[in-house]
């Protein structure tokens, strides 16, 4: 199994990029490195349970309770980015001894994919943190420096958001080590997320028919649509869960399309261009206006009219007899 080469965000930032942060967090939270997608339905799967993850995120408990608290959604992402320090780790490490325990390779052999998915783990949990940090630490400034917090906090989250949702697409490039391992982590971090909920019994206001039905519909969904992931990934590319990846044959890369047509001419009218030919090769042979094959009214006939005559010799006169 072979891993991408390249720089992280492969040349696509520009000075003009940064008064966009969705195109930095692009740029950022989904390297260049992070294999694509195998195919387009897969990538569909992603997509929604993406959206059930950030349903999971922010708590559909938050709105039905009559309003949306900005100070408990920055409480919010410390305590998720607090959860995704812990856990992912502890799962992508039991995988790596279930790997290893299998003898079909080594956790060596996954070095420089682990590191990758490490750093874009910290990068992550420091830019929400450090957003969170700037919020709070906004209120404590003088007039002029609560306004320019504001715009670099506003810019932030703007930035850690589209951030959030590129991970939760590639859950931090860990498919460039497994392409079981996103709807893998999605799972286990939704169930972490919800049960300590369950448990202590904090239903946030709700009776327990509905805080049951809030809690545990985002990891159930999500939990449902990562293992339809996992099972396409089996069924169409051999690509299971328990198999090391150093077993599994390398990804095909994206089937090229078919080759443009070029575009007609200028000078052609209406885009139409005449078959070209010779105007001065050789004629074809035999009767352009009759029925083969009677011949080319070129060709000469049985005798030639060109070729040289005998010399003119005239009959010699009857001998003179006169009467």
């Amino acid at each position: 199994m072979t891993y991408p080469q390249g720089s992280w965000t492969g040349g696509t930032l520009t000075a003009r990029s940064f008064l966009k942060p969705h195109h930095v967090a692009r740029a950022v939270f989904h390297p260049a490195w992070i294999p694509q997608s195998l195919d387009p339905s897969v990538d569909a799967l992603k997509k929604v349970r993406v959206i059930a993850g950030a349903v999971a995120g922010f708590g559909v408990y938050t709105f039905v309770e009559g309003g949306f608290a900005f100070d408990e959604m920055l409480d919010n992402a410390a305590t998720a980015c607090l959860v995704l320090l812990f856990i992912t780790p502890l799962t992508v490490g039991v995988m790596l001894y279930l790997w290893q325990r299998s003898g079909a390779g080594t956790v060596a052999q996954l070095k420089e994919p682990l590191l990758r998915s490490l750093k874009l783990l910290l990068l992550f949990i420091g830019s929400a943190l450090g957003t969170v940090l700037i919020f709070q630490l906004g209120g404590s400034l003088g007039m002029l420096g609560t306004l320019l917090v504001s715009v670099v906090g506003l810019w932030m989250a703007f930035f850690v958001i589209a951030g959030a949702y590129r991970i939760s697409g590639n859950f931090f490039g860990t498919a460039v080590v497994h392409r079981c391992l996103p709807p893998l982590l999605a799972t286990v971090t939704t169930w972490l997320m919800a049960v300590p909920d369950l448990v202590t019994g904090d239903l946030h206001g709700l009776s327990l028919a509905m805080g049951v039905f809030f809690i545990l519909g985002a990891p159930v969904t999500v939990t449902a649509i990562a293992m339809l992931e996992m099972g396409r990934l089996k069924s169409r590319y051999g690509i299971r869960l328990a198999d090391h990846p150093a077993v599994l044959a390398p990804m095909p890369g994206p089937t090229p399309g078919p080759a443009p047509t070029p575009p007609p001419p200028s000078y052609a009218p209406n885009g139409f261009v005449p078959p070209q030919a010779n105007p001065y090769g050789t004629p074809p042979q035999g009767n352009p206006y009759g029925t083969p094959p009677y011949g080319s009214p070129y060709t000469p006939g049985p005798q030639n009219p060109y070729a040289p005559q005998p010399p003119y010799n005239p009959p010699a006169p009857p001998p003179y007899n006169p009467q």
